[in-house]
């Protein structure tokens, strides 16, 4: 018996779902096998391929999770060391400025500013090794880059170190805190790269011009800010009678002295200190450095 035509109709619209079906069980099986016949480390063969998606994802996003949070962990460990260290040496330096010498009342500290210079310093130095007298320089750090030598040659007679800024900008203490803080800490460096490994342990501002703002990033850098309570003003050269008479005049209780090495003709300097030095020696004086906290 033939077939009818809605027979054959019948008949093509079951072939077609039946491929359709057939279709998708394909499509579906694919990415199970895929996912189950990759490397070592894959999921195991039989694995659902959600499940296995699933785990990737959670694993991926668990391993980045724990990364952020050892970087944040890490970043804020050093943040705190780095904060506990600054406030550590802070503690370990004094704010206040000190113009008192080392030791009893009998103590005197000799300072030497605006160098180095390569016709004074060596005159200067001289003249302190014949007297037997440990001094502290404090250095233009433009200055200390320039001489690097004379540095050195400070650093070996056992004379202490002092930044007297880069610059030697007086006006600096009218200046904003940024540009304090750049000329302390480049007039530090400057010195300690003529001279590695050593200590500069005072910082003394141009013309005594501190600020609060200065004093604290010294003592920041563990710098001791450095006056001084004896001025003969030997700088301006006045004659030796004059800064002879100064500097042996009615003295404070543990001295600091204050002379010059650098910033003109410093001639008047290196003869009254061949008078000076001798005259605090037969009084009983103690060559010291001036007063700063133990490191």
């Amino acid at each position: 018996m033939g077939m009818t035509t809605s027979s054959v109709r019948r008949r093509r619209a079951g072939s077609a779902v039946t491929a359709a079906v057939l279709g998708l069980l394909a499509a579906a099986a694919a990415p199970a096998l895929a996912a189950t016949d990759g490397p070592a480390g894959h999921p195991a063969a039989g694995a659902p391929a959600g499940s296995a998606h699933g785990a990737a994802r959670t694993e991926a996003h668990t391993t980045a999770r724990g990364a952020q949070g050892s970087a944040h962990a890490a970043a804020r460990t050093e943040a705190h060391t780095t904060a506990r260290s600054a406030v550590e040496g802070a503690a370990r330096t004094p704010l206040g400025i000190t113009r008192l010498a080392q030791g009893p009342g009998h103590a005197v500290a000799i300072t030497i500013d605006d160098g180095p210079d390569p016709r004074w310093t060596p005159q200067v130095l001289q003249v302190l090794r014949q007297n037997h007298v440990k001094a502290t320089f404090c250095m233009i750090g433009t200055n200390a880059q320039k001489y690097p030598e004379l540095v050195r040659a400070v650093a070996a007679d056992g004379h202490r170190l002092c930044d007297h800024s880069a610059d030697h900008d007086v006006t600096m203490d009218h200046k904003p805190v940024a540009y304090q803080r750049k000329q302390i800490l480049d007039g530090k460096a400057m010195i300690q790269k003529a001279v590695p490994g050593v200590a500069v342990d005072y910082y003394r501002a141009p013309g005594g011009a501190f600020t609060p703002d200065s004093r604290a990033v010294a003592t920041e850098s563990g710098m001791q800010p450095l006056g001084w309570s004896v001025d003969p003003k030997d700088w301006s050269r006045p004659g030796l009678p004059a800064i002879v008479s100064a500097v042996e005049g009615k003295l404070p209780q543990q001295p600091t002295v204050l002379f010059h090495d650098g910033g003109g003709d410093r001639s008047e300097t290196v003869a009254a200190l061949k008078q000076y030095l001798p005259w605090l020696s037969a009084r009983g004086y103690a060559f010291t450095f001036p007063v700063r906290a133990t490191p």
